[in-house]
């Protein structure tokens, strides 16, 4: 479905499913190989991965994460030292000290609560210091864990300049992205947006003119290049 600007009435939520889904249908055939860009072997390890991507991207944490969990194969490990002695490891990450203090934390959490193992319930997870629902999501879908659309800020802007959702809150765009696509589809979903939000549709100058799905987009808040 093509999405037409030029028609006054108003989408229903039927045709938006359908462009939902077309959307997502698009970006899959030109990302095949959408894929979380952290590195790990271990729930426990893309659990950390995921906090130290708060405000980093991706590159600079696979940077540091070879040494650090050489360091601290498991939550025992990060439980026995203080945040100080984590603080080396991550120190390029960005917030490097609370996100030190969060680590350890929550492997002392782990290991007194959960016997050192990642739990793969999301409202669990995100009651873990320095986890939230946006990482705990995250670890879920790709542990096999609870069902989630987790939205970060590639998520948030996509959605909004598809016209999938008007809300700013992360909760409520994605109960919206939630309504209108199926539940199998949720995992790759989230996968495909953030990519192409990394690849494509920039917070700033987004690429429209190359974007495979421009033509089922309304494009809220893109600004018209002037002739």
């Amino acid at each position: 479905m093509t999405y037409n600007a030029r028609v006054a009435r108003r989408e229903t939520v039927a045709e938006k499913r359908q462009r939902a889904v077309a959307v997502l249908d698009g970006l899959e055939a030109a990302m095949p190989d959408a894929r979380i860009e952290l590195d790990y072997r271990t729930p426990l390890e893309l659990l950390v991965a995921v906090i130290l991507s708060a405000q980093c991207t991706d590159k600079r944490v696979n940077l540091v994460t070879p040494a650090l969990f050489a360091r601290f194969p498991d939550a025992q490990a990060y439980a026995r030292v203080e945040a100080a002695d984590v603080e080396p490891f991550i120190r390029t990450c960005g917030l490097y000290r609370a996100k030190a203090k969060n680590i350890v934390a929550t492997a002392r959490t782990l290991v007194s609560e959960h016997g050192g193992q990642v739990p793969l319930v999301r409202d669990t997870l995100a009651q873990l210091p320095g986890v939230g629902l946006k990482t705990a999501g995250v670890v879920c879908i790709h542990l096999g864990g609870d069902a989630a659309f987790p939205v970060d800020t590639h998520v948030k802007r996509l959605a909004y300049r598809l016209g999938f959702t008007t809300h700013e809150d992360p909760d409520k765009v994605e109960k919206d992205l939630q309504a209108l696509l199926p539940r199998e589809r949720w995992t790759l979903g989230h996968q495909l947006l953030v990519w192409h939000g990394r690849r494509t549709c920039f917070a700033r100058s987004p690429d429209c003119a190359s974007c495979v799905v421009a033509a089922r987009c309304p494009k809220k808040g893109v600004a018209t290049a002037k002739p």
